[in-house]
């Protein structure tokens, strides 16, 4: 399976974080059509409540599933920085810079996953129901700015695609040695795993 898996460029391990993020962006950008609004606030003298609505499942929706796909990409990366070549057996490292292209592009994705997650988690927690004299916060009621979903969708969409960007050249990388280290089988020259490879 892992072969199969191999060969196939590692499309199908990555399809689960394309469509989990798809999910994720969507769900954000249904949650700012769906949030509750200001005049959905009602006031029984100085104490105000607000029913729940919609943009509260959406957004941990579009949380869970997002973290879900970041993880899987992170740990698809990760594997590819040190890689076995099915049909010589040998072990490959990546070199320096390549290291240094994967850990920049993950530590960028991370980051906008966790404002991400952030505005997602704020917003979601102010569409759950609050009630006469607890509100959101010290017994006041909170509703969401706009565009505040929007902006967790924009990020969310820079975490899908930095992380993409980070497997892809993973990958674009363990096939280049993976045809050098042929080429040289080939050639009678060594397939060392200690070879560096550019």
């Amino acid at each position: 399976m892992e072969q199969k898996l191999e060969r196939r460029g590692g499309i199908i391990p990555l399809s689960p974080v394309f469509l989990l993020g798809l999910i994720a962006v969507s769900a954000c950008v249904a949650a700012e059509f769906k949030k509750t609004k200001a005049n959905d606030i009602k006031l029984d003298g100085k104490l105000c409540s607000l029913p729940s609505s919609p943009a509260f499942g959406l957004g941990i929706a579009a949380s869970i599933c997002l973290l879900t796909a970041q993880i899987v990409g992170t740990t698809f990366v990760g594997s590819g920085f040190r890689f076995r070549d099915e049909e010589t057996n040998d072990n490959f490292n990546l070199n320096f810079k390549e290291k240094i292209l994967g850990l920049l592009l993950l530590l960028l994705s991370w980051t906008s996953l966790g404002f991400a997650e952030i505005l997602v988690g704020v917003g979601a927690s102010m569409n759950r129901e609050q009630k006469y004299g607890k509100g959101w916060l010290d017994g006041e009621c909170y509703v969401v700015k706009n565009g505040v979903f929007m902006a967790a969708a924009l990020l969310s969409f820079a975490t899908l695609v930095l992380i993409l960007a980070a497997a892809f050249a993973i990958r674009r990388r363990r096939r280049r040695r993976r045809r050098c280290a042929q080429v040289d089988g080939r050639d009678g020259r060594s397939t060392s795993p200690s070879k560096n490879f550019t």
